[in-house]
């Protein structure tokens, strides 16, 4: 376990972090592991050549969606993003096997093996996608959340998408309709400073990505997406607001991803170097280690999360590799949606 660094007063609190009970840390922890460690079998069965098509890892984001889950209401809020879904997709509750088996395009998959890796659906815990056409899920987020304030349900959309994603024509005109209809939006920019493979520097003029919403009065902030419980505590203040009627809002979370773009990517556009010293020094599941050391959790404790959850993603790939094919007949199904009177 990482040790805190050296206190110059009898307090060993870490400066400026967020406070949380042990029981808190604890699921916290074992919520990031969970996410680290079946990203890490994914790449795996990736290099395998039992995932086909596009593989997008959450390795190094996991405190942004373990973070924001808090604030969600399953099965009654809405949680959309783009392709680099998967810890989403663990963090809103789905079960882990259904997950991977999507992923490797067998029938056991939440989308019976015919969406892979970059379009899951699992309308139980309220997670309506990862899309695979860049900014196209912040119009269909915005449009989930004008349904919530049509049908007075109080449900919130919780809105995903990327520093890349965000100079897209179509964000700012969500921007413009939610503001005009101050729908319960919280807009989450997953700034991991690279988009698909450039640097925010090169490519966007502005790089304080939450004051993107000014000219239509969309309020922002950013968050240390590295710290999931400066993200946990600002996704809860927005929420609040949005609940209230107070519009959309924008929560600008820096964050950083391990891996290339995508598994077929060298990332070869940052340093070896860069990545080596964002791991050793913000690393968020170490942070929150640090965080459970000073909560008092003991070494047995953490070493139980890690047994357990490496049980689970173990189960999860024997899931997925027992499970079949889907039928060719599969292609017919799940086109339209009945209607319901």
């Amino acid at each position: 376990m990482a040790k805190a660094p050296a206190a110059k007063t009898d307090s060993k609190k870490i400066p400026n972090t967020p406070t949380a009970s042990k029981e808190d840390l604890l699921r916290f922890y074992r919520e990031m592991v969970l996410i680290r460690r079946f990203e890490e079998r994914a790449g795996q069965l990736y290099g395998m050549g039992l995932i086909g098509g596009f593989c997008h890892l959450y390795i190094g984001q996991e405190a942004v969606a373990v973070g924001v889950q808090e604030s969600v209401k399953p099965g009654h809020d809405k949680i959309i993003t783009g392709y680099r879904d998967h810890g989403h997709m663990l963090a809103a509750g789905m079960d882990p096997k259904e997950v991977m088996a999507e992923l490797t395009g067998r029938i056991g998959g939440s989308s019976k093996g015919k969406g892979g890796s970059m379009h899951m659906f699992d309308v139980p815990t309220g997670f309506y996608g990862g899309h695979g056409i860049v900014g196209a899920q912040v119009a269909l987020g915005t449009g989930l959340a004008f349904a919530g304030k049509y049908r007075g349900d109080d449900s919130v959309a919780f809105v995903y998408f990327g520093d890349g994603a965000s100079n897209q024509g179509q964000v700012y005109e969500s921007f413009n309709m939610a503001q005009l209809w101050k729908l319960p939006a919280i807009y989450i920019i997953e700034n991991n400073q690279y988009a698909m493979g450039t640097s925010i520097e090169r490519s966007s003029s502005t790089t304080e990505l939450f004051n993107r919403g000014a000219s239509f009065g969309i309020p922002g902030e950013q968050v240390d997406g590295m710290d999931v419980l400066a993200v946990r505590d600002a996704t809860a203040r927005a929420v609040a607001r949005a609940r209230e009627g107070g519009g959309p809002y924008i929560l600008e979370v820096k964050t950083y991803r391990y891996r290339g773009h995508s598994m077929s990517d060298p990332a070869k556009y940052r340093t070896k170097e860069e990545v080596d010293e964002v791991k050793k020094t913000r690393d968020p599941i170490d942070h929150i280690k640090l965080l459970l050391e000073q909560a008092k959790a003991t070494e047995d404790e953490l070493k139980a999360i890690d047994n357990e959850i490496k049980a689970i993603v173990a189960e999860a790939v024997q899931f997925a590799q027992e499970s079949p094919e889907p039928d060719p007949s599969e292609l017919y199904t799940d086109v339209y949606v009945e209607a319901t009177v």
